[in-house]
């Protein structure tokens, strides 16, 4: 392959200054082509002029996608200029503004499912993982148009990466003349006090509820529903009778792996892995943490890299900030290890004098007005954890 000459080299350059924003730009250093050219013999300059010619149309970008390698500058700078350019409008501002509560967000209705009768697609993103939300989604669309949809090629949001999952919700934006979606995005904290509470409420029993309330919203809406298709949680027949009761006169399919059979669910999926991506990259802290490690793996308990995020943001008294489910097994284990011991009034006899033979502090103590004695520390400063939560000190209960 010949050598790239240097007015080669800057024409090439001002070309991807054309296509790729301002504040991207400092992603790619000035020999970029020229070295890529030489690690990757395919990888031909002539080949990069083409990806970022201001004179090709915008789907050649698409097209020529992966003749780079995903780990060169020039793919990630790509990629980066992939996802700023179509990235869709999702309104997540009533969640971001209080992300300790659950929260619905829904697109318009096409009025065409109003009058024309539709099918559902309903799917979650953010089960399994310890950290952020999980959110569920639904995705609707008339009849007469799953060839469109199918179309479009949506799939399982697992199979797919940010920046396809990105443009395929892209795709379903651009198609809102036919296509809706809504979505609940459960918080962390919802989940975990859901599950500890003192009725039992598992998070199965959360994802059906969930999962009806998006149904019943788009009745509400004035979607004609006919046909309803879900990923199921627990026994796939149980679910599908159970749904069946509750909304007679829609045909309801329940299926193991539905994201991966019927499109409207894959679409359901991308709306949901979307927003569930976009939240947790743009997550407010409501604790002050200082500046926040983000590189906190997959999420999952049994990544290193979460474990790692998650003992590292441990408080030994308060335990984790909100964006920790704490009810998960791997949170608890932790907590019980590294945590300080804290003796509860009402979990044994006695009480203080309980406390006191474990040389532990009471639990209420802590909320008493003369904690530790008669005021004797006037200046002592309450800790954050009762300020946020607009806690104060009571004289007796």
């Amino acid at each position: 392959m010949s050598k790239m000459r240097g007015g080669e080299k800057r024409r090439i350059q001002e070309s991807c200054r054309f296509q790729t924003p301002d504040r991207l730009w400092a992603e790619m250093k000035p020999s970029t082509f020229g070295e890529e050219a030489k690690k990757k013999k395919k990888c031909d300059v002539t080949v990069g002029r083409q990806i970022h010619s201001r004179n090709k149309p915008r789907h050649r970008l698409k097209s020529r996608r992966y003749l780079f390698k995903k780990k060169t500058p020039v793919y990630k700078c790509y990629n980066k200029c992939l996802l700023s350019s179509q990235t869709a409008v999702m309104d997540l501002g009533p969640f971001e503004r209080d992300n300790s509560l659950s929260c619905r967000l829904s697109s318009q209705i096409p009025e065409v499912c109003r009058t024309e009768d539709c099918c559902l697609g309903i799917d979650e993103a953010g089960r399994g993982p310890v950290l952020g939300p999980m959110v569920y989604g639904i995705c609707f669309c008339p009849l007469s148009k799953k060839m469109e949809l199918k179309d479009l090629k949506v799939a399982d949001s697992k199979t797919l990466t940010e920046a396809e999952r990105e443009n395929l919700f892209h795709k379903l934006d651009e198609a809102k003349s036919y296509v809706g979606w809504a979505l609940r995005i459960l918080s962390p904290n919802t989940i975990s006090t859901s599950m500890l509470q003192r009725t039992k409420y598992n998070l199965n029993a959360l994802s059906h509820d969930t999962a009806i309330g998006l149904v019943q919203f788009a009745l509400d809406s004035g979607v004609q529903l006919k046909e309803v298709f879900v990923d199921t949680v627990g026994p796939a027949d149980k679910y599908e009778e159970k749904l069946s009761k509750l909304f007679p006169g829609i045909e309801v399919t329940v299926r193991p792996k539905a994201d991966s059979l019927f499109p409207i669910v894959s679409a359901a999926s991308i709306c949901a892995k979307v927003a569930r991506d976009r939240v947790v990259k743009g997550w407010n802290f409501a604790e002050d943490l200082g500046e926040v490690d983000s590189d906190y793996g997959s999420g999952y308990p049994n990544d290193p890299k979460t474990k790692a995020w998650l003992l590292k943001y441990l408080d030994p008294v308060f335990g984790y900030p909100q964006f920790v489910r704490f009810s998960w097994s791997t949170a608890q284990t932790l907590m019980d290890s590294k945590a300080v011991t804290v003796h509860w009034d009402d979990d044994e006899e006695d009480g203080e004098k309980a406390a006191q033979r474990q040389k532990n502090k009471s639990m209420l103590s802590y909320f008493s007005a003369s904690a530790g004695g008669n005021n004797q520390n006037p200046t002592h400063q309450t800790h954050r954890f009762f300020t946020e939560r607009r806690l104060k000190s009571l004289d007796a209960l």
